[in-house]
């Protein structure tokens, strides 16, 4: 609804902006806050096949704790974007050299081996309580998490902002998929039970 599209589009930019003003040592402080939580509260099977991302602007730093999931036993894999509107997921081991992949971001160069995830890192602008979210405007996880649902797969979705980009409320539309949980500076959150075993713990 052209409504709905505009108030995103106001969050979006309110969000980002609040993003902004962190300063680099606060970006790098809640980022470190991030690795600590996400390491210990990120559910991992043997083998389990995770994407990050590469950060771009005021993006939280999850690097170390992509590298901290690999020491954990977890398969790296990055977003690359083909023809300006497909994701594919390619490979990304400790020793795999980056190349620039449009949007500002780096990824593994054509020929890495190209895996689907179980766990998605998703980076937002905004997100609320409920696991509602907006992106970036061009919707390329939207695509992405409709393909891997096409193909009978359902990735973990877990968002990755820091506390200032939360609101009360998103509006969603009907082609919005919530996220399972979201990480921030503050911990690991989750919006959906789909994951809890018996004995309480996640299980993926």
């Amino acid at each position: 609804m052209p409504g709905d599209i505009a108030e995103k589009a106001r969050l979006r930019g309110e969000r980002l902006a609040a993003r902004d003003a962190l300063t680099p040592l606060e970006r790098q402080q809640k980022s470190e806050a991030m690795t600590v939580h996400g390491a210990s509260a990120i559910p991992l099977a043997p083998g389990a096949v995770i994407s990050g991302f590469m950060p771009i602007r005021s993006e939280a730093d999850i690097r170390p704790l992509m590298e901290t999931l690999r020491e954990k036993g977890g398969r790296i894999v990055l977003p690359v974007v083909l023809d300006r509107e497909t994701i594919v997921f390619r490979a990304f081991e400790a020793d795999t050299p980056l190349v620039k992949t449009g949007f500002g971001t780096a990824g593994p160069a054509e020929g890495a081996d190209v895996v689907d995830p179980d766990i998605l890192l998703v980076p937002l602008s905004v997100f609320d309580g409920q696991g509602q979210r907006i992106g970036y405007g061009a919707g390329h996880y939207d695509r992405a998490i409709a393909r891997l649902h096409g193909k009978g797969r359902t990735p973990v979705l877990i968002g990755v902002a820091f506390d200032c980009q939360e609101v009360p409320s998103v509006p969603a539309e009907p082609h919005d998929v919530p996220l399972h949980a979201v990480l921030t500076e503050s911990g690991l959150r989750w919006f959906s039970a789909q994951w809890l075993m018996s004995d309480g713990k996640k299980a993926l």
